[in-house]
């Protein structure tokens, strides 16, 4: 979702392939170090790693200025995708963590979560910048494990940050479902989705 988020803001077009997990193309192990998607090829190399397909695509074009933040901004990215990304998977997906106390995993969370809320004045800083898009997706999928308890916790400014989220035309254009790609398919751009 990040990734394709700042290639939609950069308007900087890229060849979609829709990667099933589970029945991998054998063309993308191909190319993927790691398997895992997002994957972007470049002329200089692959990009397997979301923040760092945020990052190339920004520094195609920024027309939103969203890499213009604080290096403060970098540390709550790090953040968000080391210890927040930690206690999130263990709560989501706890019966694949059974030595975790679910109940701790969700604290640690929230702990992080109360400290944005903390932060948020409309956005992260005095704009939107690559931290919201970086870490807008990863508070979504956390607020829908339980919404009802989510949306029950004192955190009003986070809620109104994740509500404009998920009702954004940004997040609308990032989320249509698209066939699974295979070799000999036809191919189009993202954002715009025109054939190639």
């Amino acid at each position: 979702m990040r990734a394709r988020l700042a290639i939609l803001s950069s308007k900087t077009p890229v060849m979609l392939r829709e990667i099933l997990l589970r029945d991998k193309a054998p063309e993308f192990l191909a190319v993927s170090p790691s398997g895992t998607v997002p994957c972007l090829i470049t002329q200089d190399g692959v990009i397997d790693e979301s923040i760092d397909v945020m990052k190339w695509a920004l520094a195609q074009n920024d027309p939103d200025g969203l890499l213009a933040m604080p290096d403060t901004g970098w540390d709550l990215i790090a953040e968000t995708d080391g210890s927040f990304k930690q206690a999130l998977d263990r709560t989501k997906y706890a019966a694949r963590f059974p030595e975790q106390n679910t109940d701790e995993q969700r604290a640690i969370a929230g702990d992080f979560l109360l400290r944005l809320d903390q932060q948020i004045n409309q956005w992260l800083f005095d704009h939107a910048t690559i931290a919201d898009l970086a870490i807008l997706p990863f508070v979504r999928q956390f607020a829908f494990i339980d919404k009802p308890w989510f949306d029950a916790q004192p955190w009003p400014n986070l809620q109104a940050w994740l509500n404009r989220f998920l009702i954004s035309d940004e997040l609308t254009s990032i989320m249509p479902k698209y066939e699974k790609w295979y070799a000999g398919k036809t191919d189009f751009y993202f954002p715009n989705a025109t054939l190639l």
